[in-house]
């Protein structure tokens, strides 16, 4: 049997943290070392039993992880990354992928060039519910997908802007939050051709953007749409509804993902699908439910064990720099559309 894999941890805050409560559940893995320059960090290395560093590049040349959760702050993501697949390290990089497509285009060359792999922790496509949702269509159940509503909908508590950066442009919920959902819609429904949007900071005032309303011209012909907001009083979100984290008051019976198709619909997260008994029945005719089953488990632990199974050269990244790229892509072009009043296309990776 394969000793486990010596992984070090770049980046000590509330991300990193949690990858470290999940690493202790997985096997094949254990915690090598913490590189972070923050004033708690070397007091948590000591508390894990590991050697700490200010610099994880000093931790790179000294420790010699045979690979790294990188969960640093997003400006950070993909120099890091690229000093560690310099040092032919192997990484597990926190969404998002990057800040702009220009460095995420040299993450990917760079990983290519090396041979280093990069998995980016879009960690809700490793969620079993996410996975069957996947099999589902995949299976033709829903027909001809025509129509996509994604909703994004829940209120921060005031005390979230206290960090003062939260208030700050470029700090809004599309980099921070939506871009885990619009990822998840790129994975269920396919490609986007074109996108139109409409921001808002008008329930609070900040430099960024607190309610968006996208349309979304999907590759297979699918229209759809994104409608997201933190300032409202409503049950309408991934972490709300699909009970994933435990740290939110779980709505299950609320949707945030509804699938219609020629032949049936579907709802996400509760896996309902509805279709008709019979061919070319309509709306004079009752639609039956059925409740798709799966096994919940664990998406992040899920996660870091495909993590070392990439690392370990035993499969390929289920989202990869270049993957997690195109949602940065679809990203960068709802706020292009936001500011222009146009129609945008996303850009290539």
């Amino acid at each position: 049997m394969n000793s486990p894999l010596r992984i070090a941890l770049i980046g000590a805050g509330i991300m990193g943290r949690q990858h470290l409560q999940h690493l202790s559940n997985v096997p094949r893995a254990q915690l090598c070392a913490v590189a972070d320059p923050g004033p708690q960090a070397e007091a948590f290395a000591l508390e894990c039993g590991v050697p700490y560093f200010a610099d994880h590049r000093q931790m790179l040349d000294q420790i010699r992880p045979q690979a790294a959760i990188i969960a640093n702050p997003n400006a950070l993501h993909v120099q890091t990354a690229l000093d560690c697949i310099s040092s032919g390290v192997p990484v597990l990089l926190e969404k998002p992928v990057g800040v702009d497509l220009a460095e995420v285009r040299e993450l990917v060359a760079a990983s290519k060039e090396k041979g280093v792999p990069v998995l980016v922790g879009h960690h809700r496509r490793h969620n079993p519910l996410i996975v069957k949702a996947r099999e589902v269509i995949a299976s033709g159940a829903l027909g001809r997908l025509t129509t996509v509503t994604g909703l994004w909908q829940l209120q921060k508590p005031e005390s979230y802007f206290d960090i003062p950066w939260r208030r700050e442009a470029g700090a809004g919920m599309l980099l921070t939050n939506l871009i885990h959902d619009l990822d998840l819609l790129r994975h269920l429904c396919g490609e986007v051709r074109h996108v139109q949007a409409i921001t808002s900071n008008g329930a609070r005032g900040f430099a960024n953007e607190d309610s968006v309303a996208v349309l979304l011209q999907f590759e297979n012909g699918a229209l759809g749409t994104m409608t997201g907001s933190d300032a409202v009083a409503a049950p309408w979100s991934w972490e709300l509804d699909s009970g994933e984290n435990s740290v939110y008051p779980q709505q299950p019976d609320q949707p945030c993902y509804l699938l219609a198709g020629t032949r049936g619909a579907l709802s996400i997260p509760q896996l309902k699908r509805w279709h008709y008994a019979e061919p070319g029945a309509g709306w004079h005719q009752p639609l039956h439910q059925v409740t798709e089953a799966f096994t919940a488990d664990e998406a992040l632990r899920l996660q870091l064990e495909h993590f070392v199974a990439v690392a370990r050269g035993e499969a390929e990244p289920r989202v990869d720099a270049a993957d997690a790229g195109r949602t940065l892509a679809l990203l960068e072009a709802i706020r292009a559309a936001a500011l222009s009043g146009r129609a945008c296309t996303p850009a290539t990776v």
